[in-house]
């Protein structure tokens, strides 16, 4: 794949907030794209038959503020019942537009066009098969297969055009057919072929109301195969269709919040997404909020953000002088108070995932996992038991420190260091002036302003963190961050784009050859939980999947007369979210991920109460991946990305998978938990969880 900066160009802006213009596409009554808003929708859990409750949840799903219906039609009788579910939707005075989800059955979507606002078609397996087998083609060959495509999926475009029906192309991870696996491989660039070809047939008929989707449960494949999509829709000249966004089987609760927002926005961040969809495992009037929430965050965006220095046209741009050892020097020429750099340069490969070079100082950088720093200089006290809010648990019995997988791995406690031991393992960093006065102690870390580093006279012979943000990136700061190996860089902004930003100041260290480590560093107002949640997993996760930081640090605003366990609180959930996100990003695996769909009318068995179950039993295996699928729609596909799979294949019978391979076919549904446990234990992967004790009074 071409790397120039041309072929890197994915968006409107990599660096303000500029909204890619979408063809606008009619969905009923809704128009979607162009200048329209971002728009929400869900998809409903209740069997398609089940009349009145698919109305009833449709209702409720409105009220949450959902504005398109997706419902599933995996057969004809189904497809048929959409009109009855359509009728007493409209007889209650819903005019929400409903669109039909498709798998398998072509002529059941070709009876949904005639009946609902949108048909969803997946072209992993509209027309092909799945078997997991690996077929060698001529070119010849395949294009006799794409005309094959086109005999059955003409039909279809045929219809839609007929009747006004819009369509979404949307291409599964976990569901790319044998033909685009055998010529493309398993990337981003078979999704994005895979709903090219089908887009293709659909110009070729003068068909446009399309809208595309890239979905996946791997946030790094999702983001890749989106901004992908785009670039190959300009570089073809074809129409600029509007975007779908969705992370697919993001799981529950927290975890599914905090990897949808990593997925989802970091693509807003960038412009792009005309309609969101967030997939909790968690009944569909819960996802309309979240994805709300997260749409809110742009609808001023423009306006709130202030211009980011060093912008012309995108791009920072660098003069070569053609010194003589090869190396490239920078000239900054301010005009009109701007940073103009020459010669166009995008020092990362949007579209694969390649981590910065850094040094190693101490254990951050280099080949290590990006660290988590926890900013607890604001309790009011510390004592032995307040580092559990940081993965740190104290045992008044053993008098020692247990760490748990979401243990801190630096504390930051600013003008007063901690009075005691610490646990092994968790080093403090402290305010450079209490350094100094603390008699610079080598087990204390220093923290510096950019002008105290500028002048500081006595550091650290092995680790200095200094803070830094775009605009203290001046030629002086490069060249002392560059000749110094013990500097760590804590970077941060207070700009509402806060995350371009960051990563433009990555793009001025990348570009001129910095290789300290740099922690990411958000700071959010006291705000809703929920928000701070979604904000951070943008802001740091859209840098991380462009492997960008070493390192995150979360903090929030001062709380007016808050006491300690408030502040514990906060800490504890900071430090969580922290991990949360490092995990969501696949950049650091500290816990048990969990696949989940988040049901519909096709699921076999009480997808919540399954998973929690499921979770409850298994949420200590540091590191290994479970999917939960509800039916086997996405199922063998979606292991890929699992090491095991529960899949539901019946009432009351569920497959169980190691990786793609099925090990058990028909488990009776109260036996599966256990089955799962003993393969996962037949592999050497079980482990038992560890009893924590409890501190007094908690």
């Amino acid at each position: 794949m071409s790397t120039s900066s041309e072929s890197k160009i994915y968006c409107p802006s990599l660096t303000e907030y500029k909204r890619r213009e979408a063809r606008v596409v009619n969905i009923g009554d809704l128009p979607l794209g162009g200048h329209h808003p971002i728009r929400v929708q869900s998809m409903t859990t209740v069997d398609t038959m089940d009349t009145m409750g698919s109305v009833e949840e449709t209702l409720r799903m409105v009220a949450a503020g959902c504005e398109y219906v997706r419902i599933t039609a995996p057969s004809m009788k189904e497809a048929q019942n959409l009109l009855e579910i359509k009728k007493e939707l409209r007889k209650r005075g819903c005019n929400v537009p409903l669109i039909a989800d498709i798998h398998f059955t072509p002529n059941a979507a070709e009876l949904a066009a005639r009946i609902v606002e949108k048909v969803r078609v997946n072209p992993g397996n509209y027309v092909d098969k799945k078997k997991f087998q690996t077929i060698e083609y001529t070119d010849a060959e395949y294009q006799g297969e794409i005309e094959r495509i086109r005999e059955r999926f003409r039909p279809l475009v045929q219809i839609c055009k007929q009747y006004g029906t819009a369509m979404r192309i949307g291409t599964n991870h976990g569901s790319l057919s044998d033909r685009i696996l055998s010529r493309y491989g398993d990337t981003p660039l078979g999704m994005v072929e895979s709903a090219l070809e089908f887009l293709r047939i659909c110009e070729d008929e003068n068909y446009y109301d399309v809208v595309l989707s890239m979905k996946a449960s791997n946030t790094q494949v999702m983001v890749q195969a989106y901004r992908l999509l785009v670039q190959k829709l300009d570089a073809e000249g074809l129409q600029p269709y509007p975007l779908h966004l969705g992370v697919t089987e993001a799981g529950e609760a927290e975890d599914g919040r905090i990897k949808s927002a990593v997925g989802i926005g970091t693509l807003l961040e960038d412009g792009l997404g005309d309609t969101v969809r967030v997939s909790l495992t968690e009944p569909p009037e819960a996802e309309a909020p979240v994805a709300r929430m997260l749409i809110d965050r742009y609808t001023n965006r423009a306006a709130e953000a202030k211009p980011i220095l060093g912008l012309i046209n995108n791009e920072e741009l660098i003069i070569n002088n053609g010194s003589k050892n090869g190396a490239a020097e920078t000239e900054e020429l301010r005009i009109n108070s701007s940073l103009l750099i020459i010669n166009s340069q995008i020092p990362i490969d949007p579209y694969q995932y390649h981590r910065r070079p850094t040094h190693e100082v101490l254990n951050i950088g280099g080949t290590n996992v990006p660290r988590v720093l926890a900013d607890i200089s604001r309790l009011p006290q510390v004592e032995y038991n307040d580092l559990r809010c940081v993965g740190h648990l104290y045992s008044a019995f053993l008098d020692k420190f247990q760490m748990n997988d979401l243990g801190a791995d630096y504390i930051y406690t600013g003008q007063r260091p901690i009075p005691f031991m610490l646990p092994n393992g968790l080093k403090e960093l402290v305010d450079y002036s209490a350094w100094l006065d603390g008699g610079q102690r080598a087990d204390h870390f220093p923290v510096l302003t950019q002008s105290e580093y500028a002048v500081a006279a006595a550091k650290h012979s092995e680790a200095n963190f200094v803070f830094h943000n775009l605009d203290s990136l001046t030629s002086a700061a490069i060249d002392q961050l560059r000749a110094d190996k013990t500097a760590v860089v804590i970077l941060y902004t207070d700009n509402a784009h806060a995350m371009p930003e960051i990563r433009r100041a990555f793009f001025r260290l990348l570009n001129l050859g910095v290789t300290n480590p740099v922690i990411i560093n958000r700071q959010y107002p006291d705000q809703a939980p929920e928000q701070t949640q979604l904000y951070a997993a943008t802001d740091v996760g859209g840098l991380l999947l462009d492997g960008l930081g070493d390192g995150v640090v979360l903090s929030t605003e001062k709380l007016p007369d808050a006491d300690q366990q408030t502040w514990l609180a906060r800490l504890d959930a900071l430090n969580q979210l922290s991990f949360g996100i490092l995990q969501a990003a696949r950049t650091r695996m500290s816990k048990t991920e969990y696949i989940s769909c988040p049901s519909c009318g096709r699921t076999l068995f009480d997808l919540p109460e399954t998973t929690a179950m499921i979770r409850r039993r298994t949420d200590h295996l540091k590191g290994v991946k479970i999917g939960i699928m509800g039916c086997i729609v996405n199922g063998p596909g979606e292991m890929a990305d699992a090491d095991y799979g529960y899949v539901g294949v019946g009432r009351g019978k569920i497959a169980l998978y190691r990786g793609q391979e099925v090990i058990k076919k028909s488990v009776p549904e109260e036996a599966a938990v256990d089955e799962l446990i003993n393969l996962i234990r037949e592999d050497g992967r079980w482990v038992e969880p560890v009893a924590v004790e409890e501190p007094v009074g908690v």
